[in-house]
């Protein structure tokens, strides 16, 4: 398996396959709304908005398996992103990063990073 060959969920309930951002660089960040690391979506905001015509693209992945701190929809946290940090860059449907239904692109992430990661997603706002 590849990356290219994950789908991943929009917040509508359609997938997409990542193969349509083959040649850009990507961050992949899984997120929360109501976490004390939130505000980090304005650095990731700017980081966006300084590289995006460059073919870099951040995808957001809200997940709720960090102390409960995304419990709405993803739609829910795209828009409360945009409202309160201007965010613009791709969110999507909210998933599980760990344990037995984890998302199969985390899957993959965790399986082609070692070190400190381990097995496990360890908080909200882990980059990739």
């Amino acid at each position: 398996m590849h990356l290219y060959d994950i789908e991943v969920p929009k917040i509508d309930g359609s997938t997409y396959p990542l193969s349509q951002y083959k040649g850009d660089v990507l961050l992949i960040v899984n997120t929360a709304s109501e976490c004390g690391l939130t505000p980090q979506f304005e650095g990731l905001q700017k980081l966006y908005d300084t590289y995006r015509d460059k073919g870099f693209t951040i995808l957001g992945f809200p997940s709720n398996q960090f102390g409960k701190q995304e419990p709405g929809s993803g739609k829910e946290a795209a828009t409360n992103c945009q409202l309160n940090y201007g965010v613009t860059f791709p969110m999507h449907e909210k998933i599980e990063v760990n344990g037995d239904n984890a998302h199969p692109l985390y899957n993959y992430l965790k399986s082609q990073k070692s070190g400190i990661f381990g097995d496990k997603i360890k908080w909200n706002f882990t980059k990739f």
